[in-house]
């Protein structure tokens, strides 16, 4: 059974509902507290910890004076210009009594639908982590149109989790579960702690969003944990709305778990091997041995490139026997990577012009 206490990375997901009181607009700033709280102790033991936070619009509409009601794209636009200035202060006043530093990132769909965005993405925000920072993570509606949306943050929040090869993904919500019907229409409803399998009949429980402020309700939270158990992460829902709802879950507080069937680390790997190659980059003995051995490939081992790849693409990677050693996706484009094959990592800003990344091809971003 999976936990929070046994988790080394986390994704916390927090709806509006949450932050924002529905009929005043404000956000509920004791409840961020004891949340802050919750994140210290759990960074105090050494996990990575990343916040995925609606709120945004919830915050700019009251500060603009927006009527209840839908809003055109324009003014959900406008409303989360103002409202995610307040949003990242908000975290980071509450985060910073307890030495934690923040930071805000702002994503869209497009960036992990486009290989070279998802991996900025992911190098941006395992860099903030290692460097002991809680990234606090939103779509960016400012941008964002109806085409380019994630739509909800329980998705977001699940891409986010796979994006960093977390192995727990936290949506803290309105509601405590899964039931097999709604609770709120069907007395009769049960409640289901644990889904080992999403089937289509577990699919076929999910009903519609309960709150007035949230954009996702059960389905979009069913869509999230297929792609987070697909991703080798554990995902659970829980009823965010009590003090220190962390806390409270690892107490025993009534949630429904989603089981993922491997870790996040062999999830990755699968899904890099099952790409359909655009290149192929031959290396050098020395570079099969350090490829065997987990390190990643640098462009002092590399003999030939061949081709068109843009950075992100997959490509193999072929011993001097021409068998393949691994398959991995690339973080250079072709002509970049025959510009530096053969060459040491410090002479690439001097033959490319700028500082690029050591490795033509990450151990993370690589299956053997």
């Amino acid at each position: 059974m999976a936990s929070l206490k046994t988790a080394r990375r986390l994704v916390v997901k927090i709806g509006s509902a949450l932050l924002v009181e529905k009929e005043t607009g404000r956000l509920r700033e004791t409840w961020l507290q004891g949340l802050a709280r919750d994140i210290a102790e759990i960074r105090a033991r050494g996990t990575d910890v990343v916040v995925v936070s609606s709120g945004s619009i919830a915050l700019g509409r009251h500060v603009l004076g927006l009527p209840p009601g839908p809003l055109s794209l324009e003014k959900a636009q406008a409303a989360a210009a103002v409202g995610q200035i307040r949003l990242a202060r908000a975290y980071e006043e509450a985060l910073g009594p307890h030495g934690i530093v923040t930071a805000q990132v702002l994503v869209t769909l497009e960036d992990t639908r486009d290989r070279r965005r998802y991996l900025n993405s992911r190098a941006t925000l395992s860099t903030l982590v290692g460097l002991g920072v809680v990234p606090i993570v939103n779509e960016n509606d400012t941008v964002a149109t109806d085409e380019i949306r994630f739509g909800d943050n329980d998705r977001l929040a699940a891409q986010v989790a796979v994006t960093i090869g977390a192995d727990t993904l936290v949506l803290l919500s309105d509601v405590d579960g899964l039931y097999t019907a709604n609770p709120q229409t069907d007395p009769s409803a049960r409640h289901l702690p644990v889904v080992e399998e999403i089937t289509p009949e577990i699919e076929a429980m999910a009903g519609d969003p309960v709150s007035g402020l949230s954009s996702g309700g059960m389905r979009t939270k069913l869509m999230a944990a297929r792609t987070a158990v697909d991703g080798g992460c554990a995902m659970v829902i829980t009823e965010g709305g009590r003090e220190r709802p962390l806390r409270a879950l690892e107490e025993g507080a009534r949630a429904t778990w989603f089981m993922p069937r491997s870790d996040p680390h062999a999830a990755r790997k699968r899904w890099i091997a099952s790409m359909k190659p655009k290149g192929e980059i031959m290396v050098d003995e020395g570079a099969v041995r350090a490829l065997r051995s987990g390190k990643s490939l640098l462009p002092a081992g590399v003999t030939g490139v061949a081709g068109a790849f843009e950075r992100g693409d997959p490509v193999v990677i072929l011993g001097p026997d021409g068998r393949r050693v691994a398959k991995g996706l690339v973080r250079y484009a072709a002509a970049e990577a025959e510009a530096i094959r053969g060459r040491q990592s410090g002479d690439i800003e001097a033959i490319l012009g700028y500082p690029g990344r050591a490795a033509l091809v990450h151990r993370d971003d690589m299956a053997t």
